[in-house]
């Protein structure tokens, strides 16, 4: 597959800048149909993939800066680089603190960095309790947002940006298509399932019970969790359709903090109440705050500087931004531990075709309308249960190889044009990204059909001529 020219180059250039050639084996996923292809060169296009494969020209072939590490312990790093103040930018004006990955800096198994739990905790411990007023309870039901300050200790905040630190100088390849994308320094959707460190973090810290009262839910379960550190853009006003496979009003949002907000820029806003909102579709992303039916909503906003060991919550259909800094280079951190958790009755919704299947991608065995329980969705409040700690333990909580290209192909063949402008609308992409992606988009709606649908309705195997499934 070669993206970014009418034909590919008559041999491998790994010269050629980004988007470049790639290669992938997916016709068993894909079929063979010109518009399946189109489907996987659209997959890779906006996912980011083909440029991964490059090695960036003038960068060795592994360039994780270690000021990274002296950020996180506050000590000099002496590793042949100079240090830097702890918070501040590279010397060199980039705003980066990381550098770039290639193909062969990635793991592919279990990760476990072995960091202790905080002083006191147990591995066998039920999580721990933090108190939520009625008052904050009553906040998010009337605002859709609230900010719990505090949550965690010193201990667990040093816990918690060790497991981070770890995360970054080992990356795992599911963090592929998201660091590839520059959209973050690093980013990787459902480390719980990869990294033992932050499943012990879901399974002992107070975050489940912050959720449980909050969300008025005896149970919580993760949904999805999203680890994001370093963004290098700001994030215009948007709503958030990866929640995995749940509805809006079965999730409950959270974001856990490991760094103060900068002074300028970059706390989060949100539309005060806009969670009741009635105009915008449920699989859009970007927000027209000046659309019809928003009006009540659109002046009332609600800022929050919120400092490292906070807890912002907020109802998944509540509209907000991030505004980055003017210059475009962050200044100091910001490394989020994020997601969705679903709560009591939470019932599994087969997104497939739509935005919603990036936050779905394990190789469970659950069918549309099904009860949400499974080690893919573990129960952390209020105790984790054994089984599916055991299954996730065996690395039994993974995704299938084949089924991922398979739904992310779905996906294109169903997407609208609309849906990939809403993203770069959101993510202030180049009006040539959009042109060329929309134009692809176009193509394969043309080709699409209710076939996806009928497997989906049916629990039909997701490509019956397929050797995958």
């Amino acid at each position: 597959v070669y993206l970014g020219a009418s034909e590919p180059p008559s041999a491998p250039d790994t010269k050629l800048p980004a988007p470049c050639w790639a290669t992938l084996p997916c016709k068993g996923a894909f079929g063979s149909t010109t518009s399946q292809m189109k489907r996987f060169a659209a997959a890779l296009s906006v996912l980011g993939l083909a440029s991964a494969f490059q090695r960036p020209v003038g960068r060795p072939a592994r360039a994780i800066s270690r000021r990274f590490m002296s950020d996180v312990t506050g000590e000099a790093v002496s590793s042949g680089s100079s240090s830097k103040k702890a918070g501040t930018a590279p010397s060199d004006g980039s705003g980066r603190v990381i550098g770039d990955y290639n193909l062969f800096d990635y793991g592919v198994w279990l990760q476990d960095p072995k960091i202790p739990l905080p002083q006191g905790v147990s591995a066998t411990d039920a999580p721990q309790f933090f108190a939520v007023t009625d008052a904050m309870i009553e906040t998010l039901e009337r605002d859709g947002v609230v900010h719990i300050p505090g949550v965690l200790s010193a201990e667990w905040l040093e816990y918690l940006r060790a497991c981070t630190m770890h995360q970054v100088e080992n990356p795992h390849i599911w963090s592929f298509a998201g660091t590839a994308s520059k959209l973050y320094d690093y980013i990787q959707r459902n480390v719980w399932q990869t990294n033992m460190g932050f499943a012990r973090f879901f399974y002992h810290s107070p975050v489940g019970s912050v959720l449980s009262q909050l969300g008025r839910s005896e149970t919580i379960r993760i949904s999805t969790d999203l680890l994001m550190v370093n963004p290098n853009r700001g994030f215009k006003w948007h709503q958030d359709n990866q929640n995995g496979p749940i509805d809006f009003e079965d999730g409950i949002r959270f974001w856990i903090t490991m760094d103060d907000t900068p002074k300028d820029y970059g706390a989060p806003v949100y539309l005060k109440g806009s969670h009741n909102n009635k105009v915008i579709d449920d699989m859009a992303v970007f927000v027209d705050v000046d659309s019809e039916g928003l009006e009540e909503y659109v002046d009332e906003r609600l800022t929050f500087p919120i400092r490292a060991g906070d807890m912002l919550v907020w109802h998944p259909r509540c509209i907000h931004k991030i505004d980055g800094p003017k210059t475009g280079v962050w200044t100091q951190f910001r490394r989020v531990l994020g997601g969705t958790c679903a709560k009591d009755g939470a019932i599994y919704k087969d997104k497939r075709g739509s935005g919603g299947v990036f936050s779905d991608l394990g190789k469970h065995t659950l069918r549309h309308m099904q009860p949400l329980k499974s080690a893919f969705f573990p129960q952390i409040y209020p105790a984790p249960i054994p089984a599916e700690m055991e299954a996730r333990r065996r690395g039994e909580v993974q995704r299938d190889i084949w089924d991922v290209p398979n739904k992310v192909g779905q996906l294109f063949g169903n997407m609208a044009t609309k849906k990939f402008n809403s993203w770069f609308d959101v993510l202030g992409s180049t009006n040539e990204e959009e042109t060329e992606v929309s134009r692809v988009a176009e193509e394969i709606e043309k080709d699409a059909s209710a076939e996806q649908q009928t497997e989906i309705e049916h629990g039909l195997p997701r490509n019956p001529t397929s050797p995958f499934g």
